[in-house]
């Protein structure tokens, strides 16, 4: 799983933060103390951590994250970020 997404609502940047999708590494998951939950009016699960996305992205930084690219739209922030394979570099 070299891409991760996580996002926020801009007046919750204290937190909590969607850390990943149904498709998440379960033990990345639980590294970033986040559970899986369905959101009211939501059909699909989702990862959230009670975390602010500072914490979120400094945890992704110490397993070789980085981030690619920083976003908001509308009231959202999302941050993409890639980890490198470690194997060949890239």
């Amino acid at each position: 799983m070299p891409y991760v997404l996580i996002s926020t609502q801009i007046r919750l940047e204290i937190g909590p933060t969607i850390v990943g999708d149904k498709d998440s590494d379960p033990e990345l998951m639980e590294h970033l103390g986040a559970r899986k939950m369905i959101q009211l009016g939501n059909d699909f699960p989702e990862y959230r951590t009670e975390d602010p996305p500072r914490k979120v992205l400094d945890k992704l930084a110490e397993r070789g994250y980085r981030v690619v690219a920083m976003a908001g739209i509308g009231q959202t922030c999302i941050w993409t970020l890639f980890k490198p394979d470690e194997r060949n570099g890239s």
